[in-house]
């Protein structure tokens, strides 16, 4: 078969197309009765995995799993590029040192009480390092999932768990390779290099990508955005206007980046987050023009056009305009969305403001059907391929496992600390300690405020101050209380940390991926393991990345139900509060 000129075909049998089209179709059930009822349809999708995949009944066979494998691993690369399209930058520049704090956290305290294996299993301090980098990383899959059934995703709670689960990541990805290059080295070859290069790498993808979107990106783009300007109806612009030639660029920009980065040696997730964070940000903080299209209708060149400063209609020449400012591509975009049905390169189209074809647009219209019907099932089903769940019953690893994944489960959900506002007594602020500590929480607080003041809330209340007679009792007190409660004070309740910790406990596939790397590179193996079967510290850690990555998601699913169904009872019952459930977390 190695030299064959071609694959032969053969039909399939009746039971492998009845096994994979089941297991297709229950992946997508499993998910929908779940999602809507615990908002974790991805737990299901694990255990369907195990259950038809290698660890238990092995309906699939070894070629299908690896094809599944393979496949899920696209699906987790478009959910993560899906969380950098999601990115919102001006709340991520508020939020970026709560969201750094928030990381450290969630790394240092998973590491450190890692070492703690010394003592429960006897495992050395490079074993013990080990298992605290698989543990250390949370999953990114598993995230965006869980923010976007809950519909978390654009909030700033959202922000904060994504940018911080991102940066848990890059160190998690960054691990990999540290642990790769261990396992082939003896204690005595170990030199910085081999820890340092790959976090160096890292680094300097993260710094490189800002400076190419501002000093190459940016540019680029004015200068064409003038050419099309000047040349309305030439070929250039008519090409541009395309959405399928749009989804090719934001394609085409997605492979580079995880191409670059595969052969630079750090993440290909780290590359897929940074291509879609490029994207949304050339959305938002680039000016984009908005041309005048002839329609069926009319027999003159001219076009109306709706004015960004105020929004009358006026007749334009046959020319295009630009939009200098992301606030009026937004106000433009919101007057005059896209036609879905029709594609604005058609013949019946109206003026385009803005970007029409934006990041978000593409994905849906290209990306989102396949991903979630197919994908990302597939990607959730190759998690359950990778737990032994044979050799994970024995009495001394049942317990020595849950004890460390409780552990593990605490020192992720201190995270979520970060968001309580704890009313704490005037501090001296000659200790210099003390003095840092008052600078902090003066800086943290400054960002919550600037998130707190929205132009939706200074709208509302300039319409509530200009008409106080005709506003509701409910909408009077939120204007007032948007303006006068202090971003310091305790919250009124404890489930914007909850979620957020809780969010942060599931490991997934990072964790599976290191710890794996840990097991066939020999770091778990002691010199007393029967070959052939898994080391004994290496199941301790898979027991705590199951149920890290089982119970994160479900804890937060009921903490979202628990916080709509508060919502909805609110509205329901027409009572008047201090706000919503998750307060300024829950903004947009």
């Amino acid at each position: 078969m190695a030299n064959a000129a071609s694959l032969p075909y053969h039909e399939p049998g009746i039971v492998t197309i009845l096994t994979q089209s089941s297991f297709i179709l229950l992946l997508n059930v499993i998910n929908f009765v779940l999602d809507r009822s615990f908002y974790c349809g991805l737990l299901g999708q694990v255990l369907l995995g195990v259950a038809w995949g290698t660890p238990g009944a092995k309906w699939l066979g070894t070629e299908a799993e690896e094809v599944i494998v393979q496949l899920g691993y696209l699906g987790l690369l478009l959910l993560v590029y899906e969380g950098g399209i999601s990115t919102s930058f001006q709340a991520l520049k508020a939020n970026l040192l709560l969201s750094f704090c928030v990381a450290i956290t969630g790394i240092g305290l998973p590491m450190g009480i890692s070492f703690i294996l010394q003592k429960l299993t006897g495992a050395t301090p490079l074993q013990s390092f080990a298992a605290g980098a698989a543990l250390c990383s949370t999953s990114l899959g598993t995230t965006f999932t869980v923010l976007s059934s809950s519909g978390l995703t654009k909030s700033r709670l959202g922000v904060v768990l994504t940018s911080a689960a991102m940066m848990d990541d890059v160190v998690g990805l960054v691990m990999v390779q540290i642990i790769s290059n261990l396992g082939g080295a003896s204690g005595a070859s170990i030199s910085a290099v081999t820890i340092v290069r790959p976090l160096l790498v890292s680094l300097a993808f993260a710094f490189c990508a800002p400076l190419v979107c501002v000093f190459v990106a940016k540019p680029v783009t004015v200068r064409l955005n003038g050419y099309r300007t000047r040349n309305a109806q030439g070929f250039v612009n008519r090409v541009l206007a395309e959405s399928s030639v749009v989804w090719v660029v934001h394609t085409l920009i997605l492979i580079g980046c995880i191409a670059a980065t595969a052969y630079a040696g750090t993440s290909n997730l780290f590359a897929a987050y940074i291509a879609g964070a490029a994207i949304s940000w050339w959305d938002a903080e680039v000016p984009h023009p908005v041309f005048n299209v002839v329609t069926p209708d009319t027999t003159s060149t001219s076009s109306t056009v709706r004015e960004a400063s105020d929004g009358k209609d006026r007749i334009a020449e046959p020319s295009a305009q630009v939009v200098n400012s992301p606030a009026q591509t937004a106000e433009l975009s919101t007057k005059e969305p896209c036609n879905d049905a029709t594609p604005p390169s058609s013949a019946n189209r109206k003026a385009s403001p803005g970007p029409c074809f934006s990041g978000s647009y593409i994905y849906e219209h290209y990306y989102q059907q396949t991903l979630e019907k197919l994908l990302r099932p597939f990607f959730f089903a190759s998690i359950g391929f990778s737990i032994p769940i044979t050799e994970m019953f024995r009495g001394s690893i049942v317990w020595k496992g849950f004890v460390y994944a409780v552990l593990m489960g605490i020192a992720k959900m201190v995270c979520g600390l970060w968001l309580v506002r704890f009313s704490l007594p005037r501090m001296p602020t000659n200790i210099p300690v003390m003095s840092t500590f008052a600078k902090l929480k003066r800086t943290l607080c400054i960002g919550e405020s600037r998130q707190t003041s929205t132009p939706a809330d200074t709208a509302s209340s300039d319409e509530l101050s200009q008409s106080p007679s005709r506003s509701s009792p409910k909408a009077r007190m939120t204007a007032q209380t948007a303006h006068t409660e202090s971003p310091g004070k305790k919250p009124r309740s404890l489930y914007p940390a909850s979620i957020l910790g809780c969010a942060m406990v599931a490991r997934g596939e990072i964790g599976f991926l290191i710890s794996s790397i840990a097991e066939s590179k020999g770091i778990f193996t002691s010199p007393t393991s029967n070959t052939g079967e898994s080391s004994d510290i290496f199941l301790v850690v898979t027991w705590a990345i199951v149920l890290c990555t089982i119970l994160g998601p479900l804890a937060v699913g009921l903490l979202a139900r628990r916080v709509k169904e508060l919502g909805d009872g609110v509205e329901r019952e027409g009572r008047v509060v201090r706000g919503d459930v998750l307060g300024v977390w829950g903004l947009s």
